[in-house]
């Protein structure tokens, strides 16, 4: 691999932590009252997503919708089957049962992820039309209908948001 690939990954990985970090941020001066704070997290967080994409196209990342339905699914099943269970574990080990349940609930809901993934791969030139909504406290995410109680973490059903 030449050093700029390396350096593409590299910076694909930066800029895309980047984002989420400022979303967070966001999120946490939203609580705090401080909405300017906010409203400036977000906008540097889509700046950021912009400068991933762009290195993601130069990596190649982006594919026919097929391949990369195929690559969710290569990544969903690597996070439950390998990643995850190895952190569970260790996480476990060390005695952060806060974190081991956070890595439960990822792990739990990537299972999930990989199925509705395989779902639109297996039917991609019929896909229904379906609402997707996300729980805001593990992520599990469904389509059209909202569970009484999230089947992962057992939040309310008022702890769904619609995916738009």
């Amino acid at each position: 691999m030449s050093k700029t690939d390396k350096n593409l990954q590299e910076a694909f990985s930066g800029e895309s932590q980047a984002n989420r970090r400022y979303l967070a941020f966001a999120r946490q001066a939203e609580k705090e009252g401080y909405s300017q704070a906010a409203r400036l997290f977000r906008a540097v967080a889509e700046a950021e997503t912009i400068h991933a994409h762009a290195h993601l196209k130069h990596m190649n990342g982006v594919r026919t919708t097929r391949e990369n339905l195929q690559a969710a699914i290569d990544g969903e099943v690597h996070e439950f089957k390998s990643m995850y269970p190895q952190m569970i574990e260790e996480a476990g080990q060390e005695g952060r049962n806060a974190v081991k349940r956070s890595f439960q609930f990822a792990n739990d809901v990537e299972k999930v992820h990989a199925e509705l993934y395989q779902k639109a791969l297996n039917n991609l030139e019929s896909l229904e039309e379906a609402d997707y909504y996300i729980c805001s406290v593990c992520g599990y995410t469904v389509e059209n209908e909202i569970p009484d109680k999230c089947p992962v973490c057992s939040a309310a059903a008022k702890a769904f948001q619609k995916v738009e």
